[in-house]
């Protein structure tokens, strides 16, 4: 038989590899008091008045509430109230992300060992093609060894989900988190997904979640009660796009060469503003770093450029400008990005007038 035709027979066989609380683990395992306890890995809390959000809490923490992007103060006040019932108080870790990088690198090279085809689809998390070992026995046995690797190497674990493609390996990998292992073969695929929350099919989030609640359809096998015509009829083109994935079928293929799809900075002030000086010198100031970053991670040129800004009561608006060609002058992107924020600093954006308590910069479509 022709390797060709030996190829087309054998199943694909997708692994995703999902570090468990990236950053708080490195803490943990760099600094052996800290095992063990509460930890969060994020702004300075301030005693309660920090104004940053929870980059990474480990799993102690969360048994407390806390959670990334949780406000750096609800988390101090979900610490002070474990405390206040005798329980250890939260330790709170400033982000390093240049050891972050480097302990990424690391684990990465120990994919890339074996791993023929190895996507990376963020500093925490990977997808490998396991197809070669023939089959979901084989391929088990394979990710079991990596596994073990990383442990072995970087006392760190890992959770790993092993699917026929990437949607199903990723929601694997997250089912018995931490330090999860679950295989799903390509037959059990669709029994898997069926009695799960709408929200683990990719594209469905929290006001589509309640949006579909109010309609009676809560899990996934509820969704697989509509045929194709009710699905597209109801949700239009998403409709469609949702049911293939509740049938399980994901056909992205892996990107070898990983890129950032985006590189952004942000501030969240200490006190909030409406000082239009403060706020576009501060804009200024991100749009400089942002695109000193462009430079670093080799990149000559963006397409898009956004802001993102959050009033004093939370809500959060984000506006972007996509340029016809792409753009390797810095000033053209500060004058964009200066275009954007001034209708958030009189009524267009802001009719209320709010303080605004955090300013972020985005460039996007790298070149």
């Amino acid at each position: 038989m022709a390797v060709e035709e030996m190829a087309e027979l054998m199943p694909r066989i997708i692994a995703h590899f999902d570090m468990d609380a990236f950053y708080a683990a490195i803490e943990e395992r760099d600094t052996p008091a800290f095992r063990g306890l509460p930890l969060v890995v994020g702004a300075d809390p301030v005693g309660g008045q920090g104004r940053g959000v929870v980059s990474t809490a480990n799993y102690k923490a969360r048994e407390y509430g806390i959670f990334s992007a949780t406000p750096i103060s609800t988390a101090w006040r979900f610490s002070e109230a474990a405390r206040r019932r005798g329980l250890p108080p939260v330790t709170f870790v400033s982000v390093d992300m240049g050891k972050y990088a480097r302990v990424s690198a690391a684990v990465m090279a120990i994919l890339r060992r074996v791993l023929p085809v190895l996507e990376q689809a963020s500093i925490d998390e990977a997808y490998g093609d396991v197809s070669g070992a023939g089959s979901f026995e084989a391929a088990a046995e394979l990710c079991r060894s990596i596994k073990h690797a990383i442990l072995t190497e970087e006392r760190l674990t890992a959770s790993v989900g092993i699917g026929p493609n990437k949607m199903i390996a990723k929601i694997a990998s997250g089912f018995q988190k931490p330090a999860g292992f679950t295989v799903v073969t390509e037959a059990e695929a669709e029994a898997f997904l069926a009695p799960m929350s709408v929200r683990a099919i990719p594209g469905i989030g929290p006001k589509t979640e309640s949006m579909l609640a109010a309609q009676q359809i809560r899990l996934v096998a509820d969704l697989k009660r509509l045929s194709p015509a009710e699905m597209e009829a109801r949700f239009g083109k998403r409709g469609r796009e949702w049911y293939t994935k509740i049938l399980a079928q994901d056909d992205s293929p892996l990107e070898e060469h990983w890129e950032p799809k985006s590189i952004s900075e942000q501030e969240t002030f200490d006190e909030d503003t409406l000082d239009s000086q403060v706020l576009v010198d501060r804009l200024s100031q991100l749009g400089d770093g942002v695109f000193a970053s462009l430079a670093r991670e080799g990149f000559e040129a963006c397409r898009t450029v956004a802001i993102t800004v959050r009033f004093a009561d939370f809500t959060t608006v984000t506006r972007a400008h996509t340029f016809s060609d792409p753009v390797r002058d810095g000033p053209v992107v500060r004058r964009e990005l200066l275009k954007l924020l001034l209708p958030f600093l009189d009524r267009r954006e802001n009719p209320r007038r709010q303080r605004i308590r955090l300013l972020g910069v985005r460039v996007e479509k790298l070149e």
